[in-house]
């Protein structure tokens, strides 16, 4: 029997990833204003899952929000457009004391392996000399990196695996064209711990607060299985009736996986986009934050 320990996952380039950083007095409390997650309820050194939405309770962006120290926050945004949203959220600051900017000189990676430091929320490690997350769960071993200078080399295989592995674990990768058409809710972004009910006004919190206390969640997410791409935006047809929609995809091996939003309750049925048939598969435990 062999005792060779087994080459280490390379890292790669997660080029989709940016990151935007809020720095100064007034930063987290403006953070915690606009975000849907409490931003104050992370101290230094620890990462949630958070978002912004849309004064109706829609998602514009879903992005991991590191307190990088008591007045410093990074914004990870893996595929909402960081300088649009970031000259959006610009529009807010008014005269609050924060500068916001892209920090286009970092660069984001991944690779398939448990972080030697970092452990579920807490990250490690410094701005200077590169952070890492800890992104596994159930059994997928992830870690991501943030770091300046030259960037991991590009491999698409291992960037598609990665956006896989999100999905599965029900983190929805949404494209542009499924901005601003969901709540919190609807995306089951509570079973990451995605967004708060308690804490005070943010834009979309009259919305995602109602839906809760009056129990009026008729919608989550649903991952399916198929042979060939999804069409994302596509309605999923459960039996005749077109009863969801799909909201994001990625290649898994030789086939591909959907996330998909359809109501919590529905008939037994054949499942279907564009007359494709989907296979129902349970989403992963274990990224929640």
């Amino acid at each position: 029997m062999s005792h060779n320990p087994q080459p280490e996952s390379p890292w790669f380039a997660l080029p989709g990833h940016r990151v935007i950083a809020l720095e100064g007095r007034d930063a987290i409390a403006f953070l915690q204003s606009q975000c849907m997650n409490d931003v104050e309820a992370a101290p230094p050194g620890r990462w949630q899952w958070n978002g912004w939405l849309t004064p109706k309770g829609r998602v514009i962006a879903l992005f991991a929000l590191a307190r990088i120290s008591a007045e410093a926050a990074w914004l990870i945004v893996p595929d909402a457009d960081a300088d649009a949203l970031a000259a959006q959220l610009q529009r807010f600051v008014l005269r609050r004391q924060l500068v916001m900017k892209v920090l286009d000189e970092i660069h984001v990676a991944g690779r398939f392996e448990a972080p030697e430091k970092a452990a579920g929320a807490s990250f490690a490690g410094t701005p200077e000399d590169g952070i890492e997350f800890d992104l596994t769960g159930f059994g997928l071993r992830r870690t991501l990196r943030i770091a300046a200078g030259h960037s991991a080399p590009v491999d698409e295989e291992a960037e598609m695996r990665w956006r896989a592995s999100d999905l599965r674990l029900g983190f929805p990768r949404l494209p542009a064209s499924q901005q601003e058409q969901w709540t919190p809710q609807m995306l089951s972004l509570d079973r990451l711990h995605a967004f708060s009910v308690k804490k005070g006004c943010y834009p979309g919190q009259e919305i995602v607060a109602r839906t809760h206390f009056l129990g009026q969640v008729k919608r989550g997410l649903t991952m399916f299985e198929c042979p060939n791409e999804p069409e994302v935006g596509a309605n999923v047809d459960v039996g005749a009736a077109p009863l969801g929609q799909v909201v994001s995809s990625a290649r898994n091996g030789e086939g591909w996986i959907a996330l998909a939003v359809l109501p919590v309750e529905r008939p037994e049925a054949v499942v279907a986009t564009k007359g494709m048939a989907l296979r129902e598969r349970a989403l992963l435990a274990g990224l929640a934050r």
